[in-house]
């Protein structure tokens, strides 16, 4: 059952950011809305428990991943964007912001491996979209980033010994305020 909802949100998101984007000349300017809309649409549709889901905001940003890929846009370039709209969509659909944040994360950095992109690089674009989110709704910017970055470094520990060096150094330039949370998080 759980598997099957999964798949389902994968693949509702993925068909409805390919059909959404097919076309835009500018995907990196539209994903955000993209994202945010298709999340909302497709968790309206699959009802209550798909709120509850663990698995759901990484089901949300595979399937935009995905879709960003397919209609042959920079995924790289697009991360920012997809979790920005992502978190949006998630915390405007119910589900509380630190598993909305999380889910996201984690999920972007293991679709960064899997699709052979800079895990560093993502971790840092991320971060950023998720705190842009955080932002843009009027919430604690600070949190959002403290929770974004264990988020990421939680996820390079699965994928990795180089993983974690590249997310740590990556995100201790490109990301205000990581390097003392890294700092902090380290004592």
């Amino acid at each position: 059952m759980v598997f099957s909802l999964i798949s389902n949100i994968v693949n509702g998101i993925k068909l409805g950011i390919v059909a959404s984007l097919k076309g835009t000349a500018d995907v990196a300017s539209s994903i955000v809305d993209v994202a945010k809309n298709t999340t909302v649409s497709v968790l309206r549709e699959t009802g209550e428990f798909a709120k509850e889901a663990i698995d759901v905001p990484a089901s949300v940003v595979k399937g935009v991943l995905s879709g960003v890929g397919e209609v042959g846009a920079s995924v790289i370039l697009a991360v920012k964007g997809v979790v920005t709209g992502t978190v949006q969509g998630l915390t405007k659909s119910g589900v509380k912001q630190d598993l909305a944040i999380k889910g996201v994360v984690a999920q972007s950095l293991h679709s960064a491996k899997e699709l052979g992109l800079s895990v560093g690089e993502t971790a840092v674009e991320a971060v950023n979209g998720a705190v842009d989110a955080v932002k843009q709704v009027g919430g604690n910017t600070f949190e959002a980033t403290k929770t974004s970055v264990v988020a990421a470094l939680d996820t390079a520990k699965e994928l990795g010994v180089d993983a974690v060096s590249a997310v740590k150094d990556s995100l201790s330039a490109g990301v205000d305020g990581a390097e003392d949370i890294i700092e902090s998080l380290e004592k």
